[in-house]
């Protein structure tokens, strides 16, 4: 097999030339401002380098690409804060993620994965995000569940305030608000409670109002032990398409958001009771229809069920759980892979990833 180098070189796709490192300069105007154009032309991976070019200078530019494959000298050394990139990792190892180098990287993939282009596009047109997004995986292990969703929570108000979430807000019409009855619907058979996510006329899309109902009932689950089991389920054609967006931003501000996302966390009400906890999931399920579930001791999917986190395209990063709930399921380099992506995976994929923990008809 030619190197990873001479690959790249014939590849469809244009690297930017053999400069590896990207200055500060380019960095800062690789992020767009409120008013910059929606459509930009297709991203360009940048050249691989080595290990040893990551370890002794790393770069200020938003994306690198390491070949995993090149000889280096010295051993991969876990990422810090200061090497403020995406760095994507590429090998031949069959398993790539059990390549020693992968924990000098954000996502690892194989050579010519498509993905490599994906997450270009997306690291090119929302660069702040993004980085965002890895910097604050890199720490998940050594966080506890409160302590994650705090950090999720401050890089998500900073991400609010910033120019990429501005220009997705300008980029879409706000819908009047629609009125509905109650969003969650809880019904007991004895020791058993089922919680039935119930605005099926919006998919489910997690708003205020919901989120506040499914607080009140984990945490009635906490306060009564007599509840053994609790199986969360969503009314309709999906158990939740995310959040709600035409609430995205509404805040008065970024500060205050974000003391109201730590008081009404679900993720921490779920997970205080999560071994009474089965997820039952169907449909699309993206942002916080897997970030929740993801919290739950069982998660049981329907055939027919796909995932996706696509908050990095709005300039966020995803803000319900999912930096501290999936990684604890995947790691953290596939939810990296999920959110710079943007790509569906289907249920057989979540399953051989441990997203889920059985696929099954609804």
């Amino acid at each position: 097999m030619a190197p990873l180098a001479a690959q790249a070189a014939t590849s469809s796709v244009r690297l930017l030339g053999s400069a590896a490192l990207v200055t500060a300069r380019q960095w800062r105007a690789a992020a767009p401002t409120a008013t910059t154009p929606i459509h930009a032309p297709p991203a360009m991976p940048p050249a691989p380098v080595s290990l040893d070019t990551l370890a002794g200078c790393p770069p200020d530019g938003p994306m690198l690409v390491v070949d995993l494959d090149a000889a280096s000298v010295a051993p991969p050394a876990p990422l810090d804060s200061g090497c403020t990139a995406v760095v994507v990792g590429v090998t031949a190892e069959p398993q790539p993620l059990h390549h020693p180098g992968a924990v000098a990287c954000d996502v690892v993939l194989a050579p010519g994965d498509p993905a490599l282009d994906a997450l270009a596009a997306t690291v090119t047109g929302n660069p702040i995000a993004a980085v965002a997004l890895v910097l604050l995986l890199r720490g998940t292990d050594g966080r506890s569940v409160d302590d994650g969703l705090h950090a999720e929570s401050a890089v998500y108000s900073t991400l609010q305030a910033g120019p990429e979430f501005a220009r997705w807000r300008t980029s879409r019409r706000v819908r009047p608000g629609r009125a509905g009855g109650d969003p969650v619907r809880l019904e007991r058979d004895g020791p058993v409670l089922t919680v039935t996510l119930a605005r099926p006329e919006v998919r489910n899309a997690l708003n205020a109002p919901m989120r506040d109902a499914l607080v009140d009932a984990f945490q009635l689950v906490a306060a009564d032990p007599s509840i053994t089991a609790v199986h969360l389920r969503g009314e309709g054609a999906t158990f939740c398409s995310g959040g709600d967006l035409d609430e995205f931003g509404t805040f008065p501000d970024p500060a205050t958001a974000h003391l109201v996302r730590l008081q009404q966390s679900v993720g921490r009400c779920i997970e205080a009771v999560a071994e009474r906890v089965t997820a039952h999931l169907h449909g699309a399920c993206a942002g916080s229809g897997i970030e929740l579930p993801a919290f739950a001791h069982r998660v049981v999917a329907s055939p027919d069920t796909r995932f996706a986190l696509p908050e990095v395209a709005m300039g966020l990063i995803p803000g319900a759980g999912g930096t501290v709930s999936l990684p604890r399921r995947i790691g953290r380099w596939r939810t990296a892979h999920l959110a710079l992506t943007g790509e569906w995976l289907d249920a057989p994929t979540a399953l051989e990833w441990g997203l889920v923990d059985e696929v099954a008809p609804s």
